[in-house]
C-alpha cells in the first residue's frame, strides 16, 4: 500500500497527464489536450453521481416545485411559445437558464418525465441550426424582455451572442450524459460561424450596432469555456484561434482584478451599463472564473493570482458572512442590510466549480461550500414554489416596502415567483444539481476525487478501465465524519483524492479501521493503493468554533463550513394577487409571502465569550438529521452563548439598522441573556453579523 501526499500530485499530473492528452473516447473523460495545461480534475459523465440523503431530498423537492413545473407556472416565457421551442415568444436567456438546471437534475434523479421535458429544448436546438451554423432563434424586437414579443414582431438583423452561451452549456451536459455526436457537429458548425462573424459583429456591438451586447462581453468567459471544451473533444486547432478572438473581445477580468482599486471603487455606484459598466453583481460572479478559464490556454499565472485577488478584494470591500457580497444589482459595499441576488449565488458556485476542476485549489472549494451551505438554502422556500430575489445577511423582516437598495415596487425581498427580475426564477435551478455534478471528479492520475462533500454514490471508471462504485455516507456539513465504502467486482488499483478544507486544523484518515495519517488544513490527501470490494475509508474533519470579522468590526460565529445566525421565530403570511384568466388554476403563484418576527434581534455578543469560543459556547446536536435539515424546525445543530441587547439598534427602512461599530456602547443596565444560534442556511430571518461589547 502507498499513501501519497499532495506534494506528489504534481508529479502524477505531469506524467499521467501526457498519457491521456489525446482524450481516448474509451475513457469517457474529457481532459485538456496539448497545448493547454494539464488540469488535475475533470467532470464525470452526467448521471454517474447520484445524490443521497438530504441532497436527494433537496433535488426531489426541486422537481416537485419550480424546477419541474416552470413551463406551467411561468408559461409566457418557459411554455411552448418560447422561441427556443420554435414559438414566437421570448428569445433571451430565461428559457435556457431553466433547462441549464432542469437537465442535470432530471439526469441525476433519472426522472424520465423531466428528461423528456428538457429534451424538447435540446432537440429543437440540435434540429434547427441555420445553414450558416447559427443556433437558436433570431432575436425578437422586444424592448421589455420580461414579456414575450407580440405575435408577428419584427426581428433584429443582428443577434446577441449571450443567450447562446447558456445553450452551449446545456449541449455540453447532454453530451456528458449521452455521448450524442450531434452535439459535436452542431457546436463545431456554430463555432465556425463565430470565427467568421465575430470580427465584424463582436461580443459587444460597436458604434455601427453590429454584434452582441454588454452582457455578452462581460460573460464571454462562458463562451471561451465551451470553445476549449470542444477543442478537448475534437482537437481542431482552429478552435484555439477562436478562443484567442473571444478572449480579446471579453472584458479583461484579469487586469481589472489585479488593479487594486477595481473592486474598492465600485461601492455605491449607480447601476448604469454605460457609465459604470464593470461590476454588476451577477457579471462579477460569472467573471470570477474567466481568468482561470483563460489560464488553460496562455498558461500565464497572473490569471490565477487575479482570481485569488478578486476574492480577497471582494471580501474586504463588499464581503458578507455567507460567502457572497453586497450586490443588489450594482456592487453596494459590505453593509449587512444590503441585498445579495440569488443569481449571484448559483453563478458564483458554478464559477468556483470550474475553478476547482482546473486548478485543484482548496481555497476555491472552501468558498464554494460556504456559498452552497449558507447562502443558497435560505433563498428558496422549502417546497421550491417561491424564491427571494435578494437576501440580507442581517434580515429581520421580509415584507413589501422600500429598503436601502434598489427595490422597485418594494418586492425584491419577498418570497415570490417573479418578484424582482424573473432571471432568478429561471437560473437558480443549476445551483444544487451542478454542485452534485462536481462533488466527484475524475483525476488526471486515473482515480477519483471527492472535492465537495455530501451524501452521494458515484459509479465510474478508474485506472485500467475498471468500474468502481463508492458510496459516501455522511451528515456533512453538520457532522464531521465522512465514510466511503468501495464496491468493485475485482481488486483494483487507483488513487482516491480527499480534500481537507482550509478550516480543518487536523484531518484524520483510516482504512478498514486502521489510521493511515493525519493531515493539516488545505491539503488533498491521495490514497493510492489496491482496493478490494468492501474497503471502508473514514475521513474525520474535526469542526472547531471560530469567528470572522465583517462590516463595522462585527463578528460572525462559524463552525466548519457553516456560519451560525441568531434563531428568530417566524410568522409567515401570504398575499394573493387576483388570478389573470390566462394563468389557469396555478395562478396562486402570482402572490408572494412575507415573514415577520416577534423575537428580539438587537443583540451584541460579549468580548469575553469571543476570546474563548470553545469554553463559552455550548454546542447542541440533534440525535437524527431530518430529510430536509434546512429550516427552523429541523436545524440539526444549535449554539448557545451569552449576549446583551442594544436598545439603540433598531429597525431602519424595514431592515435591521446599520450594525453598530464594535466595540459597541455597553448598556450597563442590560441583563446578560443566553441566545440561540443555528446554521445560517436553516434561517429565514436572522442576525449573522453581530456587534460586540468590551467590558463584560
Amino acid at each position: 500500500m502507498k499513501v501519497c501526499s499532495i506534494l506528489l500530485l504534481a508529479v502524477a499530473v505531469c506524467v499521467y497527464g501526457q498519457a491521456i492528452a489525446n482524450n481516448s473516447p474509451d475513457s469517457g473523460y474529457i481532459f485538456n489536450r496539448e497545448p493547454l495545461i494539464v488540469k488535475p480534475y475533470t467532470e464525470l459523465p452526467l448521471g454517474t453521481i447520484a445524490p443521497e440523503g438530504w441532497l436527494r431530498d433537496e433535488l426531489e423537492r426541486m422537481a416537485k416545485g419550480m424546477t419541474g413545473n416552470l413551463d406551467r407556472w411561468y408559461p409566457e416565457v418557459c411554455g411552448p411559445r418560447n422561441a427556443w421551442l420554435g414559438g414566437d415568444g421570448d428569445t433571451w436567456e430565461r428559457g435556457p437558464y431553466w433547462i441549464d438546471g432542469l437537465y442535470p437534475l432530471a439526469r441525476q434523479l433519472n426522472d424520465k418525465q423531466l428528461i423528456a421535458k428538457a429534451m424538447e429544448w435540446v432537440e429543437w436546438t440540435l434540429n434547427n441550426q441555420r445553414e450558416d451554423g447559427y443556433i437558436g432563434p433570431r432575436e425578437l424586437r422586444n424592448e421589455d424582455r420580461n414579456r414575450p414579443a407580440p405575435q408577428g414582431a419584427q426581428i433584429y438583423e443582428e443577434d446577441d451572442w449571450w443567450p447562446r452561451m447558456v445553450m452551449l452549456k446545456i449541449l455540453q451536459q447532454h453530451y456528458l450524459a449521452t455521448n450524442d455526436q450531434r452535439v459535436i457537429e452542431v457546436m463545431t458548425r456554430y463555432f465556425k460561424y463565430q470565427l467568421a462573424n465575430l470580427p465584424s459583429a463582436p461580443l459587444e456591438a460597436g458604434s455601427d450596432g453590429k454584434g452582441g451586447s454588454w452582457w455578452a462581453r462581460h460573460r464571454g468567459g462562458d463562451n471561451l469555456m465551451s470553445v476549449l471544451w470542444l477543442y478537448n473533444v475534437t482537437g481542431e486547432s482552429w478552435l484555439l484561434e477562436l478562443a484567442e478572438l473571444i478572449n480579446k473581445q471579453t472584458l479583461p477580468w484579469t487586469d481589472l482584478f489585479l488593479d487594486g482599486h477595481a473592486l474598492a471603487t465600485q461601492v455605491d455606484k449607480p447601476f448604469n451599463p454605460i457609465s459604470n459598466p464593470d461590476f454588476h453583481c451577477v457579471n462579477l460572479a460569472m467573471g470570477f472564473k474567466t481568468p482561470v478559464i483563460r489560464y488553460q490556454q496562455d498558461k500565464d499565472k497572473r490569471h490565477i493570482e487575479a482570481a485569488h485577488r478578486a476574492f480577497r478584494d471582494v471580501t474586504a470591500w463588499q464581503g458578507q458572512p455567507h460567502g457572497l457580497y453586497g450586490g443588489d444589482e450594482v456592487m453596494h459595499g459590505p453593509g449587512l442590510d444590503r441585498g445579495s441576488e440569488l443569481c449571484t449565488a448559483v453563478e458564483a458556485m458554478y464559477s468556483l466549480e470550474k475553478m476547482v476542476e482546473i486548478t485543484g485549489d482548496i481555497a476555491f472549494a472552501d468558498r464554494l461550500e460556504r456559498i452552497a451551505f449558507n447562502a443558497l438554502p435560505t433563498q428558496v422556500m422549502d417546497d421550491h414554489t417561491m424564491r427571494q430575489y435578494f437576501q440580507q445577511a442581517n434580515q429581520v423582516e421580509i415584507s413589501r416596502g422600500d429598503r436601502s437598495f434598489r427595490d422597485d415596487g418594494g418586492l425584491r425581498l419577498v418570497y415570490g415567483l417573479l418578484h424582482g427580475y424573473p432571471c432568478c426564477t429561471c437560473n437558480y435551478h443549476q445551483g444544487w444539481p451542478k454542485f452534485v455534478q462536481h462533488m466527484w471528479l475524475a483525476t488526471v492520475d486515473g482515480g477519483l476525487a471527492a472535492m465537495l462533500y455530501g451524501p452521494s454514490t458515484v459509479t465510474a471508471m478508474v485506472a485500467n478501465g475498471s468500474e468502481v462504485t463508492i458510496k459516501e455516507q455522511t451528515n456533512y456539513p453538520f457532522e464531521e465524519t465522512i465514510v466511503f465504502t468501495i464496491a468493485s467486482a475485482t481488486s483494483v488499483t487507483f488513487p482516491l483524492h480527499l480534500r481537507v478544507p482550509g478550516w480543518c486544523r487536523e484531518a484524520q484518515v483510516s482504512i478498514n479501521g486502521n489510521i493511515q495519517q493525519t493531515t493539516s488544513a488545505g491539503k488533498v490527501i491521495v490514497l493510492d493503493r489496491t482496493w478490494n470490494n468492501g474497503d471502508v475509508v473514514e475521513l474525520s474533519l474535526p469542526m472547531h468554533l471560530y469567528r470572522s470579522t465583517w462590516y463595522e468590526n462585527s463578528v460572525a460565529i462559524e463552525r466548519g463550513p457553516l456560519v451560525y445566525a441568531l434563531r428568530l421565530e417566524e410568522k409567515w403570511s401570504e398575499v394573493v394577487y387576483p388570478a389573470p384568466d390566462e394563468a389557469g388554476p396555478e395562478s396562486v403563484h402570482r402572490g408572494y409571502r412575507e415573514v415577520h418576527t416577534d423575537s428580539p434581534w438587537n443583540y451584541a455578543l460579549l468580548r469575553s465569550s469571543l476570546n474563548d469560543l470553545e469554553a463559552n459556547v455550548k454546542v447542541i446536536k440533534s440525535d437524527k438529521l431530518a430529510a430536509n435539515p434546512w429550516n427552523l424546525a429541523n436545524a440539526p445543530i444549535e449554539l448557545q452563548m451569552q449576549a446583551v441587547k442594544l436598545p439603540d439598534w433598531t429597525i431602519y427602512r424595514r431592515s435591521a439598522g446599520p450594525v453598530p461599530r464594535s466595540p459597541a456602547v455597553d448598556p450597563q443596565d442590560a441583563q446578560i441573556e443566553t441566545i440561540r444560534l443555528i446554521p445560517y442556511g436553516c434561517t429565514t430571518l436572522r442576525i449573522s453579523g453581530f456587534p460586540w461589547v468590551e467590558h463584560r
